[in-house]
């Protein structure tokens, strides 16, 4: 995949359909929203944002340090054609994991259009091309056979199951080679 217009200050870079920008304190509101689906919750968890505040803390304390500190972190994807915010894409520091771990979740009704795998491919692009990567991670419920198919579509491959620090399920994990 190309890197258009990188390397890029702004943290905004695009695909054939998608724009795909750092995530800030504006997207504060579709992030409650996105957290607070059942399906994200299902699938990655309950992050405790509970309220348009939560989410503008979430972002402040979570997301944004990281990019202060490796340039790169959890990604907007919005849609050129509409400019609609879909769903969030990122490469993410995780405890328990020594490898960068990318990401990934779409509001339900964009799901099924190729925009996860267009989007992710953008990230793991960034990681790797832009900021040296040499292997990025993914990791997975066992019953999330959608994810499963899409970080198998990206080049990862399964290598065995983990679980994080704090957490009692035991997830798949995956690597690039």
């Amino acid at each position: 995949m190309s890197l258009k217009n990188l390397p890029n200050e702004n943290n905004i870079y695009e695909t054939e359909r998608l724009i795909i920008q750092k995530i800030s304190v504006d997207d504060k509101e579709f992030v409650f929203e996105l957290y607070n689906r059942p399906k994200f919750i299902k699938y990655i968890g309950n992050r405790g944002v509970n309220s348009i505040s939560d989410a503008e803390n979430y972002i402040i304390n979570r997301f944004l340090p990281q990019f202060d500190r490796l340039g790169f972190g959890n990604y907007l994807v919005v849609t050129k054609d509409k400019g609609e915010k879909i769903g969030a894409v990122g490469i993410f520091e995780r405890e328990g994991l020594d490898v960068a771990d990318i990401g990934f979740s779409l509001l339900e009704e964009y799901e099924g259009k190729g925009y996860a795998f267009e989007a992710a491919q953008m990230v793991k692009s960034i990681g790797m091309d832009l900021f040296g990567l040499t292997k990025i991670s993914a990791i997975t419920s066992k019953d999330n056979f959608s994810s499963q198919n899409l970080i198998e579509k990206l080049g990862l491959s399964f290598k065995n199951y983990v679980t994080l620090p704090d957490d009692d399920e035991e997830l798949m994990y995956y690597e690039t080679e």
